[in-house]
């Protein structure tokens, strides 16, 4: 997992390199024509799915952007892989080398560049972070206050259970896999607990800060007898989903998911919002708030229609569950039902 997990950064990292350098070459041809060049600083928080997604969108969009309003935008682009330190570092660095605005992509990577930019007031747009109030990032949704606003992926946890329990009616015993270290766990695993004592189902929650720990947490789950797992739009677990979801289908155990890019990468089903459009959204308010001077503090957060059920049909064929009668059968739940097959990113989606 490591290995890959490398060599996705070294991708990544190249792809942004090459943006970066045509990004300097825009400044350098902006200038001559007496248009604005911005910096952005995007830190992302760890290589998954998803917000590596986020990221590639915000990017696209920036471009485009760009191309229309006759600007360009210099990307300073980091990984802090998780790292406290190294995201510390890295959002010093964006401050030091002066950025126009910085972008944090998912929740420890706000609250850092919410702390750092306190003094200077540098702008702030966070992506995908699950509880802005809940974590003290924000004020309020509508009025997010001092100089950082963003985009949501908060969850419809209701949403999710639902679903589990019309595949199967008669579970009695549910597993609650999660990372008690993510600040964007916390609120839907609260929900999650309050959802399943009302009906009087037995949980039982299994935890894990590392690819290692997931794997036992999971192998411990299925030594319990599951019914199914849910685990929120929670980064460690998305990280460790494809060192998971084989042995999680061979013992039978469906695991449901806050994002579709656990799907991608081997879950049962992902539920939650559309990530690419959400990095889109994002790059939208970095350019509103640079290019028309708006105040981030009075930008309200952006947030997301949670309607979409993203299903593995890998996994329905490993466990004997016909897709079609699925979606049918989910089709009243959700907005929309999706098919998906096994790949580490969705560039290789066809």
């Amino acid at each position: 997992m490591k290995t890959r997990n490398t060599m996705m950064t070294m991708i990544l990292t190249g792809v942004l390199a090459v943006s970066v350098m045509a990004s300097a070459s825009a400044v350098t041809a902006a200038e001559t024509q007496d248009g604005a060049a911005y910096t952005i600083g995007i830190c992302n928080y760890v290589d998954d799915a998803s917000l590596n997604q986020i990221v590639e969108n915000i990017e696209d969009r920036l471009q485009e952007i760009g191309e229309e309003e006759g600007v360009s935008f210099e990307i300073s682009y980091d990984n802090c892989n998780a790292d406290a330190n190294v995201l510390s570092q890295i959002v010093a660095n964006f401050e030091a080398d002066q950025v126009d605005l910085m972008v944090g992509v998912a929740t420890p990577v706000a609250i850092t560049m919410q702390s750092a930019t306190e003094e200077s007031g540098t702008p702030v747009v966070f992506a995908a972070v699950s509880d802005p109030e809940g974590t003290g990032i924000v004020e309020s949704m509508d009025a997010p206050g001092a100089n950082i606003t963003g985009t949501s992926d908060a969850l419809d946890t209701t949403a999710i259970m639902n679903l589990i329990f019309a595949q199967n009616p008669e579970a009695d015993l549910i597993g609650l896999l999660y990372d008690v270290g993510q600040d964007a766990s916390t609120a839907a695993i609260e929900a999650a607990k309050a959802y399943l004592d009302e009906k009087g189902i037995a949980y039982k929650e299994y935890t894990g800060t590392n690819v290692d720990e997931v794997g036992l947490a999971a192998q411990a789950a299925i030594a319990d007898g599951v019914d199914a797992l849910f685990t929120p739009s929670d980064n460690t677990i998305m990280t460790a989903e494809l060192s998971i979801y084989e042995q999680l289908a061979e013992a039978g155990v469906l695991h449901y998911a806050g994002a579709d890019s656990f799907a991608l990468n081997g879950a049962f089903l992902g539920y939650g919002v559309d990530y690419a459009n959400l990095g889109r959204e994002t790059a939208d308010m970095v350019a509103d708030i640079l290019l028309n001077e708006k105040d981030p503090g009075t930008v309200a957060v952006k947030t997301f229609d949670n309607g979409t059920a993203t299903v593995n049909t890998e996994i329905c064929e490993a466990v004997g569950i016909d897709y079609d009668e699925l979606a049918e059968l989910f089709a009243p739940y959700c907005t929309k039902v999706q098919p998906i097959t096994t790949a580490e990113s969705f560039d290789e989606v066809e």
